[in-house]
């Protein structure tokens, strides 16, 4: 079969890969009618491709720019890779591997470093270069157990703001949060509207709370009810977390304060939080808080090596010559030393020699080279040289985005 990529400018391409992606995706809830107003709060200009097949559309990916914080503090441009969908009529034909293709190579072109994804299916991307860079965890708060310590208090002030109008508020609270963490994304004003467009379609209330004085908040935390059918005669009554950002640990400590001041929920459910987060040890009763799932957040792949190793900090005194290997994009190849003084070429003989998937997962820190290494994803690599690589990729904080795309 020929596959035909394009570049979708068009109106109307535009809303038939819309459709063309829920199809394929097949659980997604109907979002009503696809006119201009709503492709032009889904879709940035210039960034999605259509695969057509004998003059008919059979597949679609697009993406968002943005940034990703990487270890360090520093933010590297990213393609927030998201819509990927192939119709059933054409999966295992070329399809997906001719999309990635086009839009890794045009990334790359346009200076970003980075593609990110959020997989419905884990047996895909890795073929292209992508790879798990971090886990995140779920966490169910029992608020019949659950008391904060005697040394843990919430400080500063707490507000309830009307989740309709709250949306400048919380944009603006986000975008001054600092880099605490790699795997933080800067969140487009696609992101934003898409965000308050499943709200206004949805069939529960939403709430939003603030923490700090008006004009230089902190933080802020989104939550809905579910099970509003038996609400009221319910004794497993459940609050979901749906976003919460604090710029520090008094931030956070408040914001959970207010989620138990709520007074009838039995749980809350926080659905994506880092794997170490320190919820749990807030508590009195550590079992008052259960993990209830851990799941892959962020697949990460290296489009620009050198640039995305030169723009994040390395720890340690060890340097090691690591050789990268791209088969989907051969100029991303190369050879580099790493130090705690970055990262550049060289034309040494390496140390270890990875394939660009590996190094991905390992980049934010949050995959170790000694499980890659015992995984088999390494190529030659004696012991010594994949502890001095966990030495220098150390983070102390493990990655996590929290934004889902």
């Amino acid at each position: 079969m020929s596959v035909d990529i394009r570049l979708l400018t068009g109106k109307a391409d535009l809303a038939q890969a819309a459709r063309t992606f829920r199809t394929a995706m097949v659980g997604l809830p109907p979002i009503g009618p696809i006119d201009d107003a709503l492709l032009e709060r889904l879709y940035e200009p210039e960034r999605t491709y259509g695969a057509f097949a004998d003059g008919a559309l059979v597949g679609t990916t697009d993406s968002y720019s943005g940034r990703l914080a990487v270890p360090g503090g520093a933010w590297l441009p990213q393609a927030a890779v998201t819509h990927v969908g192939v119709l059933p009529t054409h999966t295992r034909q070329g399809v997906a591997t001719a999309l990635f293709r086009t839009q890794l190579r045009a990334a790359r072109e346009q200076g970003e470093a980075v593609a990110t994804l959020r997989a419905s299916d884990a047996r895909i991307y890795g073929h292209f270069g992508y790879a798990i860079a971090n886990t995140s965890v779920s966490f169910e708060v029992d608020t019949q157990r659950a008391r904060l310590r005697s040394g843990v208090a919430a400080s500063g002030s707490t507000r309830l703001v009307d989740a309709d109008e709250a949306w400048p508020v919380l944009k603006r609270i986000y975008a001054r949060q600092p880099p605490s963490r790699p795997g933080i994304i800067a969140r487009s004003d696609y992101w934003w509207d898409f965000q308050a467009l499943r709200q206004a379609k949805g069939a529960a209330p939403a709430y939003v709370a603030v923490h700090g004085r008006e004009g230089a908040e902190t933080g802020f935390v989104r939550y809905h009810p579910v099970g509003l059918d038996t609400w009221f005669t319910s004794s497993e009554r459940t609050i979901v977390v749906d976003d919460v950002v604090a710029y520090d640990p008094a931030t956070y400590v408040a914001l959970v304060a207010h989620l138990l001041s709520v007074d009838l929920p039995h749980r809350i459910l926080f659905w994506s939080r880092p794997a170490d987060d320190p919820l749990p040890w807030l508590f009195e009763d550590f079992r008052s808080v259960r993990v209830t799932a851990v799941r892959d957040e962020t697949w990460l792949r290296l489009l620009d090596v050198e640039k995305a190793l030169s723009s994040r900090s390395f720890a340690g005194p060890d340097s090691i010559v690591l050789e990268v290997v791209d088969p989907v994009l051969p100029d991303n190849a190369t050879r580099l030393r790493i130090s705690s003084h970055g990262a550049e070429r060289t034309n040494r003989s390496a140390s270890v020699s990875t394939d660009i998937a590996a190094l991905s997962a390992a980049y934010l820190g949050g995959v170790k080279w000694w499980q890659l290494a015992q995984a088999g994803r390494l190529g030659s690599a004696d012991r010594v040289s994949v502890e001095a690589l966990d030495a220098l990729f150390a983070v102390p904080f493990l990655p996590h985005s929290g934004t889902m795309f």
